[in-house]
Order: structure tokens, then C-alpha cells, then sequence
């Protein structure tokens, strides 16, 4: 029996989108918003659990969503105090899962080309580790989504501010497994109307 199953999936998708002017959560891409993105893809995998995280625009977002989704592995949470940076949505997100579930991956509602593929590829990978987390790379760059086993939960609660797990990350470098990826478009995020249009056009040109 793998000591990381089952796992969990939280995406985390409160933010204000001050720099887009807009929910950019329901901004569409090439004929779906991007939130949707991020969950049909944690639907195609193997998690074994998804909750989105919602705070900014939170009851638009969750109307639109409950006209789609009604797999029982799915499901949405406020975090009122988004405001207060990704590391809230971030725990409130674990808090919801970490008694039933030994290991969560993160995800972020604002990157629209994270596949299945890949998450089963860190799911894979990092269940056949010894290693308590486990982070994609690509070139020496470090990206999303990242795993966590629950060796790490609570100092997961206790981070604060709007920079998600780099410092947990950071300060535990033997614990980390990195795993090489070959596109770098997985790591690319909205948050601009201008990043919406050059990936419409990188997607068009493929």
C-alpha cells in the first residue's frame, strides 16, 4: 500500500485578479474558462480528490461551476480571507483534506496548460519515492503543481503572505524530489489580459 494514497488535488483559485480587472478564474480561453481547465484536468488524472479554493468573485465562479460539475470528487470551498495572500487559500485548502487524505498536490486556477499527463506523471513519481515532496523542473526552473506528503502539514499551516509553499520547499531541499518536464508552456499563468492573448496565439501557432 502506497503511504500517499489517496491524494488530493487543491486548486487554488481566490485571487482578486487586480492585474487582470476581471475574474480571470472565467475568462475563456480558446472556448473554456480557465478554471475549468485546471479541474477537467485533475478530473483526467488520478487524484483522488478535488477542491478549488474560491474567494475573490466566489459566488459567480461557483454558479457557473455547479452548472458543470457534478462528480462527486469535486467540490469548492471559500476562503474568506483570501485577501490576505495565497498562503490562506492554501490552508484552507489542506485543512479540508488533511484528515482523510496523506498527500495533497497544489495547483493553480490561473494556469490553463497543467494536463492530466502530468499530474499522473507526478503522481507517479512521486508515490514511487521516498521523498515527502515533489516539484516539477524544467531547465533549473522550478514550477506548479507541487505534492506534499502529510510529514509536512503542519508547516504548511503555519505559512503567511501571497508566496504559496517556496519557503516550505526551500528550507527542506533532501526532502524534495524534482522531477524534469519538457514543455515549459505547463508553468505558463494568466495574469494579464496581454498573457490571455500571446498564449491564444502560442496555442493557435501549434
Amino acid at each position: 500500500m502506497n503511504p500517499k494514497n489517496p491524494t488530493a488535488g487543491i486548486i487554488l483559485a481566490a485571487g482578486l485578479s487586480t492585474r487582470f480587472g476581471r475574474p480571470k478564474q472565467l475568462v475563456d480561453l480558446n472556448g473554456k474558462p480557465l478554471i475549468e481547465r485546471v479541474i477537467d484536468a485533475c478530473l483526467g488524472s488520478r487524484l483522488d480528490k478535488i477542491v478549488a479554493v474560491l474567494g475573490s468573485d466566489a459566488l459567480q465562479i461557483e454558479s457557473v461551476l455547479a452548472l458543470k460539475y457534478g462528480d462527486r470528487r469535486f467540490s469548492t470551498i471559500i476562503n474568506p480571507d483570501y485577501r490576505n495572500g495565497m498562503s490562506r487559500s492554501l490552508r484552507a485548502g489542506l485543512s479540508a483534506v488533511m484528515q482523510d487524505f496523506p498527500a495533497v498536490m497544489f495547483l493553480l486556477g490561473d494556469q490553463p496548460l497543467v494536463n492530466s499527463t502530468l499530474i499522473d506523471r507526478l503522481l507517479e513519481r512521486f508515490g514511487a519515492s521516498e521523498k515527502d515532496i515533489c516539484v516539477p523542473i524544467h531547465q533549473g526552473k522550478r514550477g506548479n503543481p507541487t505534492l506534499f506528503s502529510s510529514r509536512f502539514y503542519k508547516r504548511l499551516l503555519t505559512i503567511s503572505g501571497d508566496i504559496g509553499a517556496r519557503e516550505v520547499i526551500r528550507d527542506f531541499p533532501e526532502a524534495v524530489l524534482s522531477v524534469e518536464i519538457e514543455d515549459p508552456l505547463h508553468f505558463f499563468d494568466i495574469d494579464t489580459a496581454k498573457d490571455l492573448e500571446n498564449l491564444g496565439k502560442i496555442l493557435k501557432n501549434r
